[in-house]
């Protein structure tokens, strides 16, 4: 998953989630965080996209975000979970 991602296994993600479909996802689609305060989007450019059903979680600069897949594969999310990925889980 990553150099710093190297104590975490597909496998942990689904059993520290308790989703065992939890799965990576590819990085070859748009993905963007709302704007705090208004009605806009900024660009992310993540190493990593983790799915969990309907929830996505995405690490961009050292940030976890959360977000949903919308109908056309893109992934908006809504706000930085951290830079640990055990918080951004629990926060599903």
């Amino acid at each position: 998953m990553g150099a710093t991602m190297r104590q975490w296994t597909i496998e942990r993600v689904r059993s520290v989630s308790g989703d065992a479909e939890a799965d990576l996802l590819s990085l070859e689609r748009l993905v963007v965080v709302e704007q705090s305060g208004s009605a806009g989007y900024d660009a992310l450019q993540p190493d990593i996209i983790l799915s969990f059903h309907d929830l996505c979680l995405a690490r961009a600069d050292d940030e976890w975000f959360m977000g949903q897949l919308a109908a056309d594969g893109s992934l908006i999310c809504w706000a930085s979970y951290g830079p640990k990925l055990a918080e951004a889980i629990r926060g599903l």
